[in-house]
């Protein structure tokens, strides 16, 4: 590789051995994406002319200009100004031919600006280098590269954004929990081994398989294996969930004395990956004030330029998670423009109360600091992990560019088992980390439960009243690290003909019947709508004998119109019967007004022995057990 050149062309000398910095490569500009599957245009764009994009160059012809102002392509300034001390940030390109690059800067208000520009002459695989400070950038702003011709062609390749003298740390670990998605982790796998560059980040990619059809069963296994190399550790153990898997290898990187602790960056097995994440999140990770969890972004894998969040919060006490921080992105199209035709972007700093585990690296530090995860099983490990952070001091930030994509929330259907995970978890999380006010939270259940019943969803009821009640026996519930519960929920489910999903072939009604009733406007006085729902369900009337329901049309004020819905689920890969039953809604209402009474009474208790029991749940000591391990 050549040494950097000036505006001409010229050699610029790189500093004398004297002189010497440790660089640290935090992001790679890429042109294309890791896969057709996605659009490249999350990498660049061509906004004049012709270019042919590649992975990690782009060859544009004359009268061309390409930019990478796009969520892979810019450099997000406000995020690395806040959280470092990183103060300039250096851009190298190696150019073929003659143009124009240009190191462009955006304000809070996406208004541009031009940090540096090389013109480029005649250039035979040179070396460039832009210089641009990271210092106006508190509230928001980022970076990014403009490539430009006029007469000539121009080709630029193996873009590096590098920043100086980052803090040395551990070594940062991969650990992916699986159960039973083979082919997906496999997949996930392999595009680590076709990254060399990005793969050299990390040390150890620890698979911890809990499944009962296991990874090392099938031939692939081997190939991933041989490309991985020493680096793989795959272990297999019993089912723990979520929780129970990304915390074995947590535990694995935190055995030992303090010096040999690694990072761990845990990883879903279901994304679609691109590798370039492990760059950033190390980078940015290595380069913080202080230990702080870095989490990547998700995007929806079946609509992949579109972004989930960019910033979350939650509220336990109301069982919500996934609400948007005032300002940050929510459901948005990357690929959109705003109203003065400039792109989506992230453009303003939001600051993140969790981030999801999809990918997110979380320091040893902070794990000596605070302890392990909960054995939650599934669902809120992550929320409540995020949020006993937080409490001791550790913040997380969710970065920009750092991407995964995984399966879109919104076409998954509520009424699953795991929703009793959902809620008896926000129970617990509440009793950890709020004022746990028991009114304020069995109205929000009280609510919930309501709909349920008037829109026939009964097993989601006794899934809702079994959640609390099993809150209410206190933390011993989790000892055998809820797999229990997860058996025990679908048994009592699978009594409940509507929370199965059937394909839409075995419907044997007559179509005359099932006509599609599309929902009319939310009511203007939804107790009011209750009460009358209810009176139909007390005295045996409806407005609909029978009817079919789209998913998006299926609120509880439209579903208890019917005395038999059909609705679709929110996979859209079949369909939900539900049927009124007077004597089934009665019998779970009288079960709710116990369990209720019970949550009111014992609810304080419950919630102060969750909190005097924190610190056993979450110690190495009592994973050790669970994982039947002589620690």
């Amino acid at each position: 590789m050549e040494p950097p050149a000036d505006t001409a062309g010229n050699s610029v000398p790189e500093p004398s051995e004297g002189a010497a910095r440790t660089r640290l490569v935090v992001q790679r500009g890429l042109f294309f994406g890791p896969s057709a599957l996605v659009p490249e245009d999350l990498y660049s764009t061509v906004e004049k002319g012709s270019a042919r994009r590649e992975r990690s160059q782009v060859a544009l012809g004359p009268n061309t200009r390409v930019n990478t102002n796009t969520y892979f392509g810019r450099f997000h300034a406000t995020y690395w100004q806040r959280w470092t001390d990183v103060g300039e940030i250096e851009v190298d390109a190696v150019v073929t031919g003659t143009g124009r690059v240009r190191l462009l800067a955006s304000d809070t208000n996406k208004v541009w600006r031009i940090i540096e520009a090389r013109d480029v002459r005649d250039a035979e695989g040179s070396t460039i280098r832009l210089t641009g400070p990271v210092d106006r950038f508190v509230d928001g702003g980022g970076m990014w590269l403009e490539l430009t011709t006029e007469t000539g062609h121009l080709t630029v390749a193996d873009v590096r954004w590098a920043v100086s003298g980052p803090r040395r740390g551990p070594r940062t670990d991969v650990v992916i929990c699986t159960y039973n998605r083979v082919d997906d982790c496999l997949n996930t796998l392999q595009a680590m081994v076709a990254d060399p560059e990005a793969l050299s980040c990390i040390g150890t990619v620890q698979v911890v398989d809990q499944g009962s059809d296991p990874l090392e069963s099938r031939p692939r296994f081997a190939e991933v294996a041989a490309g991985l190399g020493e680096r793989l550790r795959y272990v297999r153990q019993p089912n723990l969930g979520g929780a129970g898997g990304f915390t074995r290898g947590l535990f694995d990187a935190t055995a030992g004395e303090p010096d040999n602790h690694a990072d761990v960056l845990l990883m879903d097995d279901d994304v679609l990956l691109d590798p370039e994440i492990l760059i950033r999140l190390t980078g940015f990770a290595a380069s913080t004030r202080h230990p702080t969890i870095v989490g990547g972004q998700m995007l929806n894998l079946l609509h992949p330029a579109h972004l989930h969040i960019s910033a979350e919060y939650a509220d336990p006490e109301l069982l919500q998670v996934g609400m948007p921080v005032p300002g940050a992105l929510k459901e948005a199209y990357l690929l959109g423009l705003d109203e003065r035709q400039l792109p989506i972007n992230q453009e303003r700093r939001v600051d993140t109360e969790y981030n999801g585990w999809w990918s997110c690296l979380i320091p040893a530090a902070i794990v000596r600091a605070i302890g392990y995860p909960l054995p939650l099983f599934f669902q809120w490990d992550d929320v409540e992990y995020g949020y006993r952070a937080r409490a001791h001091g550790f913040p997380t930030v969710a970065l920009p560019g750092a991407g995964v994509w995984h399966a879109d929330f919104g076409w998954k259907d509520w009424d699953e088992w795991h929703r009793y995970f959902n809620m008896r978890n926000g129970l617990i999380t509440a009793a950890l980390h709020s004022g746990f006010s028991v009114r304020r939270i069995a109205g929000r259940l009280g609510q919930l439960l309501s709909q349920y019943l008037i829109s026939m969803q009964y097993g989601l009821s006794a899934t809702l009243l079994q959640a609390m009640e099993d809150f209410l026996e206190g933390p011993e519930i989790l000892r055998d690290g809820s797999a229990g519960a997860a058996a025990e929920i679908r048994r009592i489910r699978a009594r409940y003909a509507e929370t199965a999903m059937h394909p839409v072939s075995d419907i044997v009604d007559d179509f005359r019947e099932l006509q599609v009733v599309r929902a009319a406007n939310p009511p203007g006085h939804e107790r009011l709508t209750w009460l009358k729902r209810a009176a139909y369900l007390l005295t045996n009337r409806s407005v609909h004998r029978s009817g079919f329901v789209p998913a998006g049309d299926a609120h509880w004020w439209h579903v208890s119109t019917f005395e038999h819905a059909v609705v679709t689920d929110m996979s859209e890969q079949g369909i939900r019967v539900r049927t009124r039953d007077k004597a089934v809604a009665l019998q779970l209402a009288k079960r709710a007004a116990r369990t209720f009474r019970r949550f009111l009474a014992e609810g304080p208790t419950a919630a102060r022995l969750y909190r005097n029991e924190m610190g056993r749940l979450t110690s190495r000591a009592n994973w050790a057990r669970l994982y039947g391990l002589d620690d």
